[in-house]
């Protein structure tokens, strides 16, 4: 039986791309239910109000009851995410954070990720999106009695009414954080890994004021995308302009008061999982190696110049960039097409100025192919289509959407399923067996690491013990056939 998380959600769908990727398969409708593979195409053709309804409805049927999660053992989630992978020896196993940059590292790497966060979307239909006091109250025994079942895991209750608006109109949101590694991880660390081989630890910085409601249990309100913490909990012009677009009884949130500030509940590292790898690694003596950035954009230029510089090294165009989009993630269509990855966290405005001067920095591209998610929500600090489209404009080539209705934007929700079939137009068959390594890793952050937001600590020392022979990451010459179509 499938557990209760979202497939829709950051962490569900990256794991599920690079498991893809993995079993070296693309990954269909971004792993989407049957239902939403069906039915929303289709109802991208209905009046707005209506096409909200489908896809919230879509996005509920995932979600659990109040019942169910008080009494779940979340272990069964983290040993079902573990089985996605093919059950092998892995050069490296990757954990810690969400990040759509970092599914793209790990698909160079040839390295499972498993992650520290998972949503568990929790059915509720009588809290109105703008009272979050409600929410909090609403749920506060189930997450009691949830962390009361778990021991290793931290919950921390979601109420963004910027970003989730639709969702939140019948349900609510659970992200739930490990502290130890548990018997799921552990033992598939056990079966991946020989002594001597690196645990990469993802370390996102991202933090966000909370409630503090008890030993584990935080409630945050609002989350990273258009606006700072303060407008959520102050207001503002926007704020009170986005309110009334939709017509709520407010103008400003009243939310309860933040007492404390911890990671972020959807895209920060938890340091208490750390300590656990550390205890795990040494007594399976094993390698540390920690990747560490403070907010959660600071990994897709780093990402991005890595590919670049690989692709250079193996005789690959270094001028054609894939934009991915929150779960819009697809590494093994971009593998496959030669593409420079670059992610985008959501569509906001922040996002798009990060993006904006990662192209006056390390441009021009010949071509730019772009996703957009879609939140179904005109939320404060949407960057609207008209700015997505002056981006695209900075391609000396070609720039243009992949799987986007530019008319339908941001309630175009047929991209979740039109999405990855966009990229099978893209030209370019090149092999997806080989790998980065983290010597070459090293190397380039020898070269370059200090144009970044990104720290890598333990991964010179990890390199200096490997072999000698493994410094060329196991590079070969490339076939005729390869020659050829690098050359194309």
């Amino acid at each position: 039986m499938t557990p209760p998380v979202a497939k829709f959600d950051s962490a569900t769908a990256m794991l599920s791309a690079l498991a893809e990727f993995l079993h070296g398969r693309d990954f269909r409708a971004l792993g989407q239910p049957a239902f939403l593979e069906t039915v929303v195409p289709v109802a991208n053709h209905l009046p707005g109000s209506i096409r909200e309804g489908v896809y919230a409805v879509g996005g509920v049927m995932e979600a659990a009851s109040h019942g169910r999660i008080a009494r779940y053992d979340a272990n069964k989630i983290y040993s079902w995410l573990a089985r996605q992978y093919p059950r092998e020896r892995h050069p490296c196993v990757v954990i810690g954070s969400s990040n759509g940059a970092l599914t793209n590292l790990c698909a160079a790497l040839g390295a499972p990720w498993l992650p520290q966060t998972v949503f568990v979307p929790l059915r509720q239909t009588d809290v109105h999106p703008d009272e979050p006091r409600d929410g909090l109250e609403r749920a506060k025994e189930t997450g009691r009695r949830f962390l009361e079942k778990n021991p290793d895991i931290q919950l921390h209750h979601m109420h963004d009414p910027n970003q989730d608006r639709l969702m939140l109109a019948l349900m609510t949101y659970f992200r739930i954080k490990r502290r130890r590694l548990g018997p799921p991880y552990e033992a598939f660390l056990d079966r991946s890994l020989r002594p001597g081989d690196p645990i990469l630890v993802v370390d996102c910085g991202e933090s966000w004021p909370v409630t503090k409601v008890g030993e584990r249990h935080y409630f945050q309100f609002g989350a990273v995308g258009g606006i700072p913490p303060e407008e959520f909990f102050e207001g503002s012009r926007r704020v009170e302009k986005y309110l009334a677009y939709y017509e709520s009884h407010r103008r400003s949130w009243d939310a309860p008061a933040a007492n404390v500030r911890v990671p972020e509940a959807e895209w920060g590292f938890e340091p208490t999982l750390l300590r656990d790898i550390e205890r795990y690694a040494a007594e399976r003596e094993l390698r540390v190696v920690r990747l560490r950035f403070e907010e959660t954009m600071d990994l897709s230029p780093f990402v991005a110049e890595l590919y670049r510089w690989w692709y250079a090294r193996r005789g690959r165009p270094t001028a054609k960039m894939l934009v991915q989009s929150f779960l819009l993630v697809e590494p093994y269509m971009a593998l496959r097409a030669g593409m420079i990855p670059y992610w985008l966290t959501f569509g906001t405005d922040p996002i798009a100025d990060a993006f904006e001067k990662y192209l006056d920095t390390h441009g021009p591209f010949d071509e730019i192919h772009m996703a957009l998610f879609s939140h179904g929500t005109e939320g404060a600090g949407l960057a609207g289509i008209d700015r997505w489209r002056e981006l695209l404009g900075r391609a000396q080539e070609l720039g243009e959407f992949k799987g986007v209705n530019e008319d339908l934007y941001p309630r175009d929700f047929a991209t979740l399923t039109r999405f990855q079939e966009s990229l099978r137009s893209l030209p370019g068959r090149f092999p997806l067996d080989q790998r980065i390594t983290l010597t070459e890793i090293a190397q380039f952050v020898r070269e370059r690491g200090h144009e970044f937001s990104v720290e890598w600590v333990g991964l010179e020392e990890f390199v200096e013990d490997r072999e000698p022979t493994e410094a060329h990451g196991g590079e070969r010459a490339l076939t005729t056939e390869e020659s050829r179509v690098v050359g194309a």
